[in-house]
């Protein structure tokens, strides 16, 4: 069993070397995956253990994918939507036309998420949302609006924490175990692959949204995503991260002022 004072040399380490933000985390969470991993990949002793998380990055993502829990879905973390509903949207709402990417989308549920507060704030008209992923298959699915029946009653609970006011059954239409989402909240989708790694900038946007996907970069690669996300978000723009990211260590950190001190949401401000 690892020790309060080795997942917290852990953690520190996660976010010295490579940038990863994993303070936050659940602390029971985080040591019982920890535990587990180093009780499976048998390391004599815990300095072993360290020294390969500190000095392997092919470790490190074995690391992270044991740690985390890789399920995206709608209005995840809904106080993030909440300042995205009360704080961001009117900012946008400036804006003659809103540009908005969901960098590294996977399965949409996010995007659908976006498009209901941007409908509910009467600014979906008026808006583009970039749905980009480097797998084809999930931006297939994503493209669908199709989603499982069973996942709604945890989505309903997560629109209403951020703020959500109407009948989330509004928003879909069910048939045996499947939802699909109404096609007017598609109507400003557009899907596309993109290497976030390779790949250029396509766009200038207002919000760029890139959640859950920098935790698996090493910190090159992340340096590279954030020069590409700085150069496709217009002045004063916002770039909105997963929880456990951070902006803080990026060579274009300078450029941005965090927008809110609890949610990973940043304005470019130069």
């Amino acid at each position: 069993m690892i020790t309060d004072e080795e997942v917290d040399w852990l953690l520190s380490d996660l976010l010295e070397v490579y940038g990863y933000d994993f303070t936050d985390y659940s602390r029971a969470s985080i040591k019982r995956r920890m535990s587990r991993l180093f009780s499976l990949d048998r390391f004599p002793s815990f300095a072993e253990f360290r020294f390969k998380l500190r000095n392997d990055e092919e470790y490190l993502k074995r690391f992270v994918e044991e740690i985390t829990v890789n399920v995206t879905e709608m209005f995840r973390d809904p106080t993030f939507y909440k300042v995205l509903r009360t704080e961001i949207l009117s900012i946008l709402a400036t804006y003659p036309l809103i540009r908005i990417w969901h960098a590294g989308c996977s399965t949409g549920e996010e995007v659908y998420s976006m498009a209901i507060l941007l409908s509910e704030a009467n600014l979906l008209h008026k808006s583009l949302l970039y749905a980009t992923d480097i797998n084809p298959s999930v931006l297939e699915k994503a493209s669908r609006g199709i989603f499982p029946l069973s996942q709604m009653k945890q989505y309903s609970e997560n629109y209403i924490q951020s703020g959500g006011k109407r009948d989330f059954s509004s928003y879909y239409t069910a048939k045996y175990e499947y939802v699909k989402f109404h096609e007017d909240l598609k109507q400003k989708m557009i899907f596309a692959t993109h290497n976030l790694v390779s790949d250029r900038s396509f766009n200038e946007f207002q919000l760029i949204l890139c959640r859950n996907v920098l935790i698996y970069f090493d910190q090159n690669l992340q340096e590279r995503v954030f020069s590409l996300f700085d150069y496709s978000l217009e002045s004063l723009g916002f770039l909105a991260l997963g929880s456990k990211e951070t902006l803080r260590f990026s060579t274009i950190s300078t450029n941005y002022r965090q927008h809110s001190s609890k949610e990973k949401i940043w304005r470019k401000i130069s």
